[in-house]
């Protein structure tokens, strides 16, 4: 499906026609520049390759820089692939946030933030076990039994256990935009989306 990189700008709310104030997510969308046409017969599949962000030719390895040459443009921080889009593109063509429409629906693909190693009471909703009496002050927030002693005699894989916890690629699909300003290359679109401020993002429509 086509879409766009962009990055997260924050949060705000906007009152809607009905007079509800609805919370929403400000993406800036592009401009997107298409760096490679992927084909069938050299590719094996179809799709567009955009980039997003220019960066300078000091950041840039030489693999990079031949790969944007040979579109003509200049090199781009993030890269990504879609497929789809209702009109044809060429090499160098700039993708702009006025692919999408208001009221239309998206799909937004991001970086959740990271929470460092967590105990299993906030990693995976744990109600705690144990008593505050019969001297048991310090299990409350402990996970439990994690398996039998005597047979298997080792614990299954998938058990649900303390670690680290977020970094995680997560989509939330369905959003609804409720506005695009594209003098600015913003999207609201309803509801949170995953990542911190300033984390890269991908938007399909």
């Amino acid at each position: 499906m086509p879409g766009l990189l962009g990055k997260k700008i924050g949060m705000t709310s906007v009152f809607g026609a009905d007079g509800k104030n609805v919370p929403c997510t400000v993406i800036e969308a592009g401009p997107c520049v298409v760096t490679q046409l992927k084909t069938v017969e050299k590719d094996g599949y179809q799709a567009v390759q955009v980039g997003f962000q220019p960066k300078t030719e000091k950041h840039t390895n030489k693999a990079e820089m031949g790969h944007f040459k040979a579109a003509g443009v200049q090199p781009m921080a993030h890269l990504a692939e879609f497929d789809g889009f209702d009109q044809e593109v060429k090499l160098g063509d700039t993708i702009t946030v006025e692919l999408f429409k208001e009221n239309s629906y998206v799909d937004v693909i991001g970086t959740s933030k990271g929470k460092g190693f967590q105990g299993v009471v906030k990693r995976h909703g744990f109600g705690g076990v144990g008593q505050q009496t019969h001297g048991q002050d310090d299990r409350l927030r402990a996970p439990g039994s994690v398996g039998a002693s005597s047979y298997p005699s080792r614990v299954f894989p998938g058990m649900r256990m303390a670690g680290r916890m977020g970094g995680d690629r997560v989509t939330v699909q369905n959003l609804l935009v409720l506005k695009v300003i594209p003098e600015y290359n913003l999207l609201l679109v309803k509801g949170s989306v995953p990542g911190a401020k300033n984390s890269i993002v991908i938007i399909n429509k």
